[in-house]
């Protein structure tokens, strides 16, 4: 029977008591992890990079015409109300 309320510990966690590993072993655990992730990393095809591409220019590209459109529509309002 297994307690599954019981903390696990990590090998990269030392045991209670245990001495603290010296700066070069923790440098070695932390690029050693820092690898072990980037083994996990998915890279998109070529394909998607250049969809995922256009789909920001065309969203910077609306909100950029948007912000222009508003500032244009305030400047000539505050010109109105103040006789600009």
């Amino acid at each position: 029977m297994t307690d599954l309320g019981a903390p696990t510990r990590s090998s990269s966690q030392p045991a209670k008591g245990a001495p603290k590993p010296g700066l070069i072993a923790r440098i070695r655990l932390f690029i050693k992890q820092v690898l072990d992730e980037l083994r996990k990393v998915v890279r998109p095809t070529r394909a998607e990079l250049i969809n995922y591409t256009l789909v920001v220019i065309v969203f910077v590209s609306i909100m950029m015409l948007l912000t222009g459109v508003l500032d244009f529509s305030f400047t000539k309002l505050v010109d109105w109300v103040y006789g600009g």
